[in-house]
């Protein structure tokens, strides 16, 4: 039988306008708030790193995302979510979609989210819901019927041409209360059946944008068009000026730096003026729907990104007016109950991309990536260089059959044996990631006293070959480093005085069972030298050996050097 609740919207979130001022939350939770407040799921800056909490304690996300319906019927999920538990995830991301949670305008059923919940706590897992609301790909796809069919009350978007598109306008107030209705509805089932916390994050719709054009060429848009850029905007730009982003600066600056006018005189008339726009309001719109569900139950919310293809010429040709890295700043103007902007990454440059994610501000987590081989090294880096909160590949449904040669799973293993060891080291900023390809081969970085310079793993003739390494490190003490990864070889580089040449007192490969590190192999001769021209070596301040993660998955080593002269 299915569960039908009435409407519940917050009585301060009647209007568009009113939403803005629901409460928000924040990623911080204030010194004054209650232990009971305290320990529900949320961000929280410890040291150098910000981390996602749940109860009391820092936790890494190592998740996975279903396909977009395998969670919109429960006997199909039911086998699925044993499986995951098995190949190390610790968290699954689920959609909820509006179109089944409000088949009826004002009742609610949320039969499937229970049976999310029972079934991920049946198999030891987390959960982040991701609302299927207002749009999904940029589409009104996943709205109820009656809103489908309604498009007098819930208007669609014009494209240059007049031609409307599937997709509903983020400056329709009658489509936003209907949506911040129901996810705050949501929000408040869930606050009310996950006293084990269950639910740690919360995606706020779908890779948000207007496909088609730079921007909503409909009647209520262009009057918005043509009217004043809000003061609220207006007053985020002087308030960060030299402070933003180099991309919201160079678009400001073309007309002089203007403090009011139409969006045309104070950004100019150009697509990218456009994308502006749009920015702006999609993020009034989907902070609104987050302030509204922040209002019962104040989890983490976030919101995730279609990027920008490398064949795409212009907003349009990407969803114009999504969270893009390059108009962050209009985002965080409108958006200040969203506590992360998230890249869906597909792409091979990742580190381009994650270092354009983590200005402004912004901590990474990734919801969306690649299930393969660079997926496994995408998490290894992200967790390691970026201190990131998580990482989740998608269509995790899909790698079951082959968990345990998967590189997901395995690579999933290696990070929840080293969960503590990575959360603590991300606090102290004592970790760095490593992610190597045939276009970057080697990599420096430095830890405490030491440089390592990494490489991909080869032999003494040189045979060994590999496309790409991955991996991270974390420094335990002056002279003491967790190695993990796949396919590396490390040397170390003093970088304060004293003797210049490097030995290993020890290194041991293992594991770490229940939290606690559990020694295998003690590694040494054939396992560490990799050139025997000792006089060669030496004149360059080597001894010929190297640290390299052996066989053909990720492993854990714990290195202990010393030096000599």
């Amino acid at each position: 039988m299915r569960k039908f609740y009435k409407s519940i919207l917050p009585l301060a979130c009647l209007s568009a306008t009113l939403l803005v001022g629901c409460d928000q939350g924040g990623s911080n939770q204030p010194d004054s708030a209650s232990s009971d407040e305290r320990s529900v799921p949320h961000l929280e800056k410890r040291g150098q790193a910000t981390q996602l909490i749940v109860d009391g304690k820092p936790f890494l996300v190592l998740g996975g995302e279903l396909h977009n319906s395998s969670a919109t019927n429960a006997a199909y999920l039911r086998p699925l979510l044993p499986r995951l538990d098995t190949m190390h995830l610790n968290t699954v991301l689920a959609a909820v979609t509006w179109e089944l949670t409000e088949p009826e305008k004002g009742k609610y059923d949320f039969s499937l989210v229970d049976s999310i919940l029972t079934q991920a706590r049946a198999n030891h897992l987390h959960v982040a819901l991701l609302w299927f609301g207002t749009w999904k790909n940029g589409l009104s796809h996943y709205v109820p019927a009656w809103m489908k069919t309604d498009y007098k009350t819930y208007p669609r978007m014009h494209i240059k041409g007049g031609y409307p598109v599937e997709s509903i306008s983020p400056l329709c107030a009658e489509a936003l209360k209907a949506d911040a209705g129901a996810f705050a509805a949501l929000m408040d089932h869930v606050k009310t059946i996950d006293a084990q916390h269950t639910v740690v994050m919360m995606q706020v719709e779908n890779e948000v944008g207007l496909l088609g054009d730079s921007r909503d060429r409909g009647p209520e848009a262009e009057k918005a068009w043509a009217a004043a850029v809000p003061a609220e905007l207006i007053s985020y730009l002087q308030k960060n000026k030299g402070k933003l982003l180099p991309e919201t600066d160079k678009l400001w600056a073309a007309n002089g730096y203007q403090t009011q006018g139409t969006w045309a005189q104070v950004f100019g008339n150009t697509p990218q003026a456009e994308e502006a726009f749009m920015a702006w309001n999609y993020s009034h719109y989907v902070n609104s729907v987050a302030a509204a569900g922040k209002a019962k139950y104040a989890l983490p919310m976030f919101v995730n990104t279609w990027i920008v293809q490398p064949d795409d010429k212009g907003p349009g040709d990407y969803p114009a007016g999504g969270p893009q890295a390059h108009v962050h700043d209009f985002w965080r103007a409108g958006g200040s109950a969203i506590d992360l902007l998230t890249p869906d990454v597909y792409l091979d440059k990742f580190d381009e991309i994650a270092q354009l994610y983590s200005r402004n501000g912004n901590s990474l987590f990734v919801p969306e990536s690649k299930a393969d081989e660079k997926g496994a090294a995408n998490a290894f880096f992200l967790i390691g260089a970026y201190k990131a909160i998580g990482f989740s590949p998608f269509g995790i449904d899909d790698r079951i059959k082959d968990a345990v040669k998967d590189p997901v799973p395995q690579a999933f293993d290696v990070l929840q044996q080293l969960s503590p060891e990575i959360l603590e080291a991300q606090s102290t900023g004592k970790i760095a990631g490593i992610w190597l390809n045939t276009e970057k081969p080697t990599q420096s970085v430095t830890l405490g006293n030491y440089r390592f310079d990494v490489a991909i793993r080869t032999n003494r003739d040189g045979s060994e070959k590999h496309d790409a390494g991955y991996g991270l490190i974390i420094q335990k003490g002056p002279d003491e480093f967790i190695i993990a990864g796949k396919y590396l070889q490390i040397n170390f580089v003093p970088q304060t005085a004293g003797p210049q040449y490097v030995g290993y007192s020890l290194l041991d490969e293992g594991k770490y069972v229940n939290g606690q590190w559990t020694p295998g192999r003690r590694l040494n001769g054939d396992d560490i030298m990799l050139d025997y021209h000792i006089a060669q070596q030496a004149a360059i301040k080597k001894t010929g050996s190297v640290v390299r993660t052996l066989g053909d998955k990720p492993s854990i080593m714990r290195v202990k050097l010393y030096r000599f002269e």
